[in-house]
């Protein structure tokens, strides 16, 4: 997996005068080969529409596109895999639905929910929320770089930190040994998705 994960937002999108598509492509241009598409307000057709669109962007530059929570959508457009939430549909569930050459990824935002997923098959664990963060409310406290330090060394899974994470600390996230960082606004709420994809990744390889 590529050590920086693009979550889209389509609201901060919009805000900063893009829309997801287009973000999609200049971060993948730019070297970003793992998408998450998060939309939790689009209706299943909206959302299968939309998916099509960025899985035909992440094909072209071969990277993975992984879908936000509904499973359904992750099939209907035979995505590279899903994200699933502690509140969403369960692991099982979901790896009966997608097959087991598909990606599974889980939330997790404590050592009792990291303790649970370790003894699941998924593919990489989403540790959150390392700082303070209006884009994922999902979560039950900030961890900090000590804590996401801590529960790294407590998995035998893949991990990828989310939360708050961006150009003025994504050095001392990668420190912890963490497999990766996921961002949101760092890429999506900027005015060139593409440079700020390139300073980010410039930034993880310096570290």
């Amino acid at each position: 997996m590529s050590k920086l994960y693009l979550v889209t937002d389509s609201l901060i999108c919009q805000q900063a005068g893009h829309n997801v598509e287009y973000v999609v492509e200049q971060a993948c241009k730019a070297g970003v080969n793992w998408v998450q598409l998060r939309e939790k307000d689009l209706s299943i057709e909206d959302f299968i529409a939309l998916a099509h669109k960025v899985l035909a962007i992440t094909q072209m530059y071969n990277a993975k596109l992984i879908i936000n929570d509904r499973v359904e959508v992750a099939v209907a457009v035979d995505a590279d895999g899903v994200h699933i939430g502690q509140d969403d549909m369960s692991y099982t569930q979901a790896r009966e639905l997608m097959g087991y050459t598909k990606i599974i990824g889980l939330s997790v935002n404590n050592l009792p929910e990291l303790t649970t997923a370790n003894a699941l098959d998924v593919d990489y664990v989403g540790i959150a929320s390392i700082f303070s963060t209006t884009t994922k409310l999902d979560t039950t406290s900030e961890l900090g770089v000590e804590g996401l330090r801590s529960l790294c060394t407590q998995t035998k899974h893949s991990t990828y930190a989310i939360g708050g994470i961006n150009q003025t600390n994504i050095q001392q996230v990668i420190q912890t040994g963490v497999t990766g960082v996921a961002v949101v606004s760092a890429i999506c709420g900027t005015a060139s998705p593409y440079d700020a994809t390139r300073t980010l990744i410039q930034l993880i390889e310096n570290a």
